[in-house]
């Protein structure tokens, strides 16, 4: 029937954080169905309450070995840094400037942007990632090659144009007045078209001089709803770098909320040196902060502090950050995020991982009413995850005696091969083996 589609398989989504809510924070149908009117979710329920209620004609497609579960969302990476995921040998700071700087100068040409940002975008959708939030570099073009492609496949997306006016090879920075005007610009092309939302993007507090800061809290108050993304506390030697260029803050974030740039829709990446006022600032103010798992082993920045945020009232997403982070799969993502709470005598059970990836991104964002669930209304993004994607991955969730435990082996086994279907509103947009 037009309009109509319907999956059946085995569900799971998120109404709220097991932090919090416990066995009371997901739905799961060992036998559900997914119906589908008109790229939204009409009912994700059990086959038998669903069945009797679909219109005549519907076309049901069966998952015998496969979890369906909303699309993952991203809320923290670099679209540009493609083509420089796995560069060797360096911590941040000296990473920026041997690898990003230069890769990122090239993103002025309308036509190379557009092809990194196809790529890009395909790998998204090859690991089952649905929506994320993305960094352009300081050029429009990235920017507007970036939206052209995800406006095209119907995406819903979020990037931004950097802002980067000091701290910086020439070549990379931009001007503080040219960089608001470029934004809001940018804005008022992008932001709220079909599914695309901007960003406001001060690459982080080094690179961005008082005034920039300034003008990019303007932005905020100029287009109430846009987003702001930017970078915190990622790497010690970055936090003494900030407290000898701001002397006058009284931490790392302080220098972002003088600015007026902590909103209920700001994103700060990694937060992983923290203190306790910082902490409190965050909660009050409804800002979230991407967990880089990836990223901060791979650029020895250091573990992340989940269970205190969490207990803080903090809204966290994760986010796979490449090119600092080394997998566009948010299951490799998850299963570095398992090993760091390990390292400091944690534990993140693989439901509040799920969670975190799908739903939690969705609050991060605050798109907690459009994606993330499958509850009713919701646009229909989502995968099939294939539980018998590879031999060893069919051997061990073959002998998995609980959901929690399939989950774990899937989190810890899984990648891109595991990610069978991804659809947008509705229609596949990739399936596993086909061009």
């Amino acid at each position: 029937m037009a309009g109509h589609k319907a999956l059946r398989g085995q569900l799971l989504y998120f109404v709220d954080d097991p932090a919090s809510a416990g066995e009371d924070a997901w739905v799961h149908h060992a036998d559900g169905i997914i119906w589908i009117e008109n790229g939204l979710i009409k009912l994700a329920d059990d086959a038998e309450r669903v069945l009797p209620q679909l219109p005549g004609g519907t076309e049901i497609e069966i998952y015998q070995h496969h979890l369906l579960v909303p699309g993952f969302i991203d809320t923290h990476i670099h679209y540009p840094q493609t083509e420089m995921i796995a560069a060797y040998g360096e911590r941040l700071l000296e990473w920026l400037e041997t690898y990003t700087f230069p890769v990122e100068s090239k993103f002025d040409d309308p036509g190379y942007a557009g092809e990194i940002a196809t790529v890009f975008l395909d790998e998204l959708l090859r690991n089952g990632t649905t929506t994320a939030l993305v960094f352009g570099t300081v050029h429009p073009e990235s920017v507007d090659a970036f939206f052209n492609e995800a406006q095209r496949r119907n995406l819903r997306m979020i990037a931004g144009k950097v802002m980067m006016d000091r701290n910086a090879p020439d070549y990379i920075r931009d001007e503080a007045e040219q960089s608001y005007r470029d934004s809001k610009a940018l804005i008022q092309r992008w932001h709220g078209v079909d599914r695309l939302q901007y960003a406001v993007t001060p690459r982080f507090a080094p690179t961005s001089s008082d005034r920039q800061l300034e003008l990019a809290g303007r932005l905020l108050r100029e287009h109430p709803g846009v987003y702001l993304h930017t970078h915190l506390a990622e790497n010690p030697e970055e936090c003494a770098w900030v407290a000898e260029l701001f002397p006058q803050a009284k931490h790392y974030l302080d220098v972002y909320d003088q600015a007026g740039l902590l909103t209920r829709r700001s994103v700060f990446a990694h937060g992983i040196h923290l203190c306790d006022d910082s902490c409190k600032r965050l909660s009050d103010s409804g800002s979230a902060i991407a967990h880089c798992p990836t990223s901060n082993l791979f650029l020895g920045s250091g573990l992340f502090e989940l269970d205190r945020l969490t207990e803080q009232g903090v809204n966290i997403g994760i986010g796979t950050d490449v090119g600092g982070g080394t997998s566009f799969s948010m299951l490799q993502t998850l299963a570095d995020a398992y090993k760091i709470q390990q390292l400091r005598g944690r534990k993140l059970d693989p439901l509040r991982a799920l969670y975190l990836a799908t739903l939690g991104g969705a609050r991060a964002l605050d798109l907690e009413d459009k994606i993330g669930s499958f509850r009713s209304g919701c646009e229909a993004d989502l995968i099939a995850l294939d539980l018998h994607a590879t031999p060893l991955l069919k051997f061990r969730t073959d002998r998995c005696s609980s959901l929690f435990e399939t989950l774990f082996v899937l989190n810890t086994l899984g990648d891109d091969r595991a990610i069978a279907q991804t659809w947008i509103l509705g229609e596949v947009v990739h399936r596993r083996g086909m061009a």
